[in-house]
């Protein structure tokens, strides 16, 4: 079997906060004094059941650790470590989500804290040799209006290389908010040439992805492995072109599904759909991207060329440059023909 460390892959659902590595959030807490939950420091990934009592454990979770924070140092570390990790695991391309509300107060408004990351960003790609490019997401759990400032601020960003916003997105929990309310701000990042990349799919079954999909025409959906309960939405979104952001760590850490082997993995990507997996919020639930690709191979039994067209897909999905694409799929193209190992 070939090194999943060695497969060039991108990644396109990775958090900002969760994407921190344990001993980095108990480090920025400690130069602050701050007191931490144990679960965020103990190493054991997250399970909660799919309720709203789950969620709000993990928000409650995410905050804590979103609350130390405070400093363009600590952004641009995380950036940083983000990017290294990545690079570690062989991704070419991170377009890692930020909502830039959650660090404002403290580099003095949303602008500056785009910026840090933008800068972080760049600099990042060019210290480990990847592409990293930024999507600004709105919380469903604030107003419609604030998404609207945001999808206005990342337009003023758009572009599609390192250092650049390249998405608009819309997170938190999708059982709460008006979904349709979001899709003036959807508009606005659109016009600017951005990808539309709500969540949408995990918490709430097929009939909220195909809200979703209708008022908000997402490039890509953060998640929506909950599709797979109805063949007519799925393939709604295979003829849209509509890629899914697959976690499948988060899916089992939020109760959505008992175990790995539960999620539709197989399903999904059988009916045609284009998937790219992701991380999500590592910090919490315990594994990164690669670890992904390893249950895909070990849990759902895909072969090494299926995995290499995994990371097809999610290098398609990507916002990077044709030029880019060209040059990562030759790479796929290049591990799959490599010596040592065994397709299947």
């Amino acid at each position: 079997m070939r090194d999943l460390t060695r497969l060039p892959k991108a990644h396109l659902h990775l958090h900002f906060t969760g994407s921190m590595s344990v001993p980095t959030l108990r480090a920025i807490a400690d130069e602050r004094g701050m007191r931490l939950p144990s679960a965020l420091l103990d190493g054991d990934p997250l399970r909660v059941p799919a309720t709203q009592r789950g969620w709000f454990r993990f928000q409650r979770l995410y905050d804590a650790a979103r609350a130390c924070v405070r400093s363009e140092a600590d952004m641009r570390r995380i950036v940083d470590e983000a990017a290294a990790a990545d690079a570690a695991e062989g991704s070419v391309r991170l377009e890692l989500q930020v909502d830039p509300t959650s660090y404002a107060q403290f580099v003095g408004g949303i602008t500056p804290a785009v910026e840090i990351v933008l800068d972080a960003a760049r600099t990042a790609s060019a210290a480990h040799g990847l592409e990293v490019a930024v999507v600004v997401a709105a919380s469903r759990m604030r107003h419609p209006l604030d998404a609207r400032t945001l999808a206005r601020l990342a337009a003023r960003y758009a572009g599609h290389g390192p250092g650049e916003v390249v998405g608009f997105g819309l997170s938190n929990d999708e059982r709460s908010g008006d979904t349709e309310a979001f899709a003036h701000a959807f508009r606005i990042a659109r016009d600017a040439g951005l990808a539309s990349v709500p969540h949408g799919g995990e918490l709430l079954g097929p009939e909220h992805v195909g809200t979703v999909a209708e008022m908000l025409l997402p490039d890509r959906l953060g998640h929506g492995v909950r599709a797979s309960e109805d063949p007519a939405v799925l393939a709604r979104l295979v003829a849209r072109g509509v890629a899914l952001e697959v976690c499948p760590a988060s899916n089992v850490g939020l109760g959505v599904y008992a175990d790995t082997a539960a999620v539709p993995l197989r399903a999904l990507v059988d009916a045609g759909a284009e998937v790219a997996l992701g991380a999500d919020d590592p910090l919490l639930f315990g594994s990164r991207l690669v670890d992904q690709y390893e249950a895909a191979r070990t849990v759902h039994g895909f072969d090494d060329a299926e995995l290499a067209d995994l990371a097809r897909a999610s290098i398609r999905a990507s916002r990077a440059t044709p030029a880019s694409k060209v040059r990562m799929l030759a790479g796929v193209d290049a591990w799959l023909g490599a010596e040592g190992g065994t397709v299947g």
